[in-house]
């Protein structure tokens, strides 16, 4: 399922084995500061097209967003938790 917010941006319901999640693409253009992503520990820098996560449901919260690498959130499944990569 997914909902267009006012500035034109997707928002979408992802499902998986660790749970429900909203997944919003955040275009190179619209990027305008540093992120960690947690799935690699590497900066994506402005500029750079990536996603934008948070929990599904009333317990989602702005505090719970993460920015991550498409390919890193892709394979978030793959990995193992608590591992970190290097920088």
């Amino acid at each position: 399922m997914s909902a267009p917010l006012s500035s034109g941006i997707i928002t979408r319901t992802e499902y998986g084995p660790d749970g429900e999640w909203q997944v919003r693409h955040v275009p190179g253009g619209s990027s305008i500061k540093d992120y960690r992503c947690p799935g690699c520990d590497q900066l994506i820098p402005p500029g750079v097209g990536h996603v934008v996560t948070w929990p599904s449901g009333e317990y989602g919260s702005v505090e719970e967003r993460r920015h991550w690498h498409l390919p890193c959130w892709n394979a978030r499944g793959r990995r193992r938790p608590g591992v970190r990569r290097p920088r």
